[in-house]
């Protein structure tokens, strides 16, 4: 069977490979008319099983440009999956059709479920709360480019940590360069997961105003209203938790010159209208940049250049994983697996389990 170049969680790559995705992007955006035609008579399919504006955009937008040809859906509902169609189904179908798969679920470990049995690369972008690896190579692009390095940093992260795909693969990542440190800024409700924070070298606070002015880059994120229980509990959580964080011009008046603002969009009310103007901020920019990373993904993962390791799962177990949101407790056809005291799929800590 071949072994296919998935990008599941950007650990699965070494720093080498991040790197030369990062110069790849950089090398495109100087010279993007070299680059046309580089993927002639390939297709890229979009599987979005939740919404996306920049993710799935700029993933198009990136294979076009390349010349290449795009599939998939951005509505689960017009197609077979609203008639039963399980995952694994959909995915091995459309892996069939296509030479690269691109999909973002609402479920955690649905990338990994996906790429067990495809017939053709799986991204990731973005898996429920877990992971989202390739806005996290337009961040480290974001970083080469705004800040001119990726070591020495304290990187202020605020928001909602506790569901926030993007920081918890940005926290990742970033913690792998020299000298770099952070401060989470979220409530005691929304704090960063325990199997993220005691990997890295971290400080915790409730304020933006306590934090700034140290800090070299602030990541603001939303509160994601999508991530709270659908109930009546769930939506009292969520208007008691979206508005309290609110980054605005008067804040900033005690931050470093040299600071940007980072954002993945989309944004509600976290930062407001007014520090667009701010040359501190960079995330419009940062979305662009998203365009060139795929660019540059794309072409390393089409070109077979790599060595990945093949998606497998190394451990075994009966108990079902208590995440709630993990793809092992909808898709009655997955194998569960705990390896390390944790699920495989979405990382969640298994405290009984079997091998």
């Amino acid at each position: 069977m071949k072994k296919h170049n998935h990008l599941i969680d950007l650990g699965d790559y070494p720093v080498e490979i991040w790197n030369r995705i990062v110069t790849s992007a950089q090398l495109i955006m100087k010279n993007p008319h070299v680059y046309k035609g580089a993927c002639t008579g390939k297709i890229m399919a979009t599987l979005f099983y939740e919404p996306s504006t920049r993710t799935q955009m700029s993933f198009q937008s990136a294979m076009l440009r390349l010349g290449g040809g795009i599939i998939g859906f951005d509505n689960p509902e017009t197609s077979s999956i609203s008639k039963g169609e399980n995952l694994g189904d959909t995915t091995k179908t459309i892996s069939g059709y296509s030479d690269l798969v691109v999909m973002r679920h609402y479920l955690e470990g649905a990338a990994k479920a996906a790429a067990l049995t495809a017939d053709c690369p799986i991204v990731n972008a973005g898996d429920g709360g877990h992971l989202h690896p390739t806005q996290t190579l337009t961040d480290l692009l974001t970083l080469i480019e705004e800040k001119g390095r990726l070591s020495n940093l304290k990187i202020g992260i605020c928001g909602d940590l506790k569901n926030g795909r993007t920081v918890h693969s940005l926290v990742r990542a970033v913690s792998q360069y020299e000298d770099n440190s952070f401060v989470f800024i979220s409530s005691p409700e929304l704090q960063m997961p325990d199997y993220i924070a005691r990997t890295v070298d971290y400080r915790k606070t409730h304020t933006i105003e306590e934090a700034i002015p140290d800090l070299d880059v602030l990541y603001m994120t939303r509160i994601q209203r999508e991530r709270f229980p659908k109930d009546s509990e769930g939506k009292k959580e969520y208007e008691r938790q979206k508005n309290i964080y609110s980054l605005n011009a008067d804040k900033l008046k005690v931050a470093k010159q040299d600071l940007i603002i980072m954002h993945p969009l989309p944004r509600v009310d976290e930062i407001a209208v007014e520090v667009d103007s701010d040359p501190r901020a960079v995330y419009f920019r940062q979305a662009n940049y998203g365009m060139y990373v795929r660019m540059a993904l794309i072409l390393t993962i089409l070109n077979d250049d790599i060595d990945m390791k093949p998606q497998s799962l190394s451990g075994e177990a009966t108990a079902e994983c208590p995440n709630l949101k993990c793809v092992t407790n909808y898709e009655e056809s997955l194998k569960r697996s705990f390896a390390e005291g944790k699920c495989e799929y979405c990382e969640e800590k298994i405290d009984k389990y079997t091998q």
